[in-house]
């Protein structure tokens, strides 16, 4: 499954990746804390939605993504 940035307080449009607490190929929980993400307001915990596998992280630290921008890709697990 895709994971995408949500939407974030209404005049958001961007936040940057701060940290990410996983890497590819560790195991991930549906609900745990995999990064970290950082606006001109806030920093902002971003939760895994799916139990499975961290396969791919296509922004990095540092980098800004737009809302609905893709973070990382995630293998379910038993899908």
């Amino acid at each position: 499954m895709d994971l995408r940035l949500g939407a974030l307080a209404a005049d958001i449009e961007y936040a940057t990746i701060a940290e990410w607490r996983k890497g590819e190929g560790d195991p991930v929980s549906a609900g745990e804390i995999i990064l970290d993400i950082e606006t001109d307001k806030v920093v902002q915990e971003v939760e895994a939605p799916v139990r499975g596998t961290l396969r791919e992280i296509v922004a990095v630290a540092g980098d800004e993504v737009k809302v609905g921008g893709l973070l990382a890709v995630i293998d379910e697990e038993g899908g």
